[in-house]
């Protein structure tokens, strides 16, 4: 399914009419990087309010110390604050770096209890740590999606929010989307699975290999994403994946957006799809590229933690659940 159209396959048109869910508060919070611009944050919060969310940016958003969005014990209240008040949405402002700096301080069991009482952890990037924190302390269920500055707070000189993007959002958090559909390889067609829907961030994934914090998942369908890493890095990671035996216990693996890396002289022609095609004669579980998901403007939102089946017909892929 192309992307001229929302990944469900209907048609919303611009600003995509969706209903947002029943219980519509939104707390924006920094668990990671510091904000970069306060004015993406506030057109971020304008429009999710506009979108029909009860937006509340957190009281320590924009705290900055050195890179970091606040210090560690700053974030990490954030977070637990968040938590505490269990908004229907738990919506990171951006990645970065800092989320794996907490992870052993999180209170994992009062952030379960956030989710039993109806909270959506969304975000990607350095969220994948805590999404994964929480399949691993539990089996706690989040979601893979947008970050509210990069994604919906960009100006109209950047090209303004995304229609599929916020569609998609929209319909995951009401409960209404069921299924994201995508265009991936020739090669697949007639290809099915059920499996525990997982990953993110491939080198915040590697990171927490062999950590308390890894998720151990066998018979699953892995996502996998980054962004300025070059294909030999990329390589590097999913080869340590391999050797740990993590993608040889996998249903299959969906590769999303690979972004802003430079090639250099030296490659002489070794790109991205290399690392593709020499990773699918190192194993035999299928290894689908073209999933909407990544630091890119256009992506949809996945359940981190789900069961979900992917079936492939043609070039078409629909992961359901």
């Amino acid at each position: 399914m192309s992307l001229d159209s929302s990944p469900d396959g209907h048609d919303h048109g611009p600003g995509c009419g969706c209903e947002p869910p029943s219980s519509s508060s939104l707390v924006i919070f920094s668990p990671a990087g510091a904000v970069q611009s306060a004015p993406a944050l506030r057109r971020a919060a304008r429009h999710l309010g506009r979108a029909g969310f009860e937006v509340t940016v957190d009281e320590s958003a924009l705290a900055r110390e050195q890179r970091f969005a606040g210090d560690d014990k700053t974030r990490l209240a954030a977070i637990h604050r968040v938590a505490e008040a269990a908004p229907a949405i738990a919506l990171a402002a951006r990645g970065g770096y800092g989320t794996t700096r907490l992870l052993d301080r999180l209170d994992w069991q009062l952030l379960a209890r956030s989710v039993e009482r109806g909270t959506r952890w969304v975000g990607h990037s350095d969220l994948t740590a805590l999404q994964l924190g929480l399949l691993a302390h539990g089996g706690v269920r989040s979601w893979a999606g947008p970050l509210a500055c990069a994604d919906f707070g960009r100006s109209s000189d950047e090209g303004g929010v995304d229609d599929v993007t916020e569609a998609c959002f929209v319909e995951a958090m009401s409960g209404e989307l069921e299924a994201v559909g995508f265009r991936t390889e020739a090669g697949f067609d007639g290809l099915g699975c059920k499996g525990l829907l997982w990953g993110g961030n491939l080198t915040v994934l590697c990171s927490l290999l062999g950590t308390p914090h890894w998720p151990k998942v066998k018979g699953g369908v892995l996502f996998l994403e980054d962004v300025a890493e070059h294909p030999y890095r990329v390589e590097r990671m999913l080869l340590q994946l391999l050797q740990a035996g993590v993608l040889g216990a996998q249903k299959a693996v969906l590769l999303g957006s690979f972004s802003d890396w430079k090639p250099v002289k030296s490659d002489r022609g070794y790109k991205l799809k290399t690392v593709v095609e020499y990773l699918r004669t190192q194993t035999s579980v299928p290894i689908l590229t073209g999933l909407p998901f990544g630091h890119v403007p256009t992506k949809v939102t996945l359940p981190v933690g789900a069961k979900v089946e992917l079936v492939v017909q043609g070039r078409d892929a629909l992961v359901g659940w």
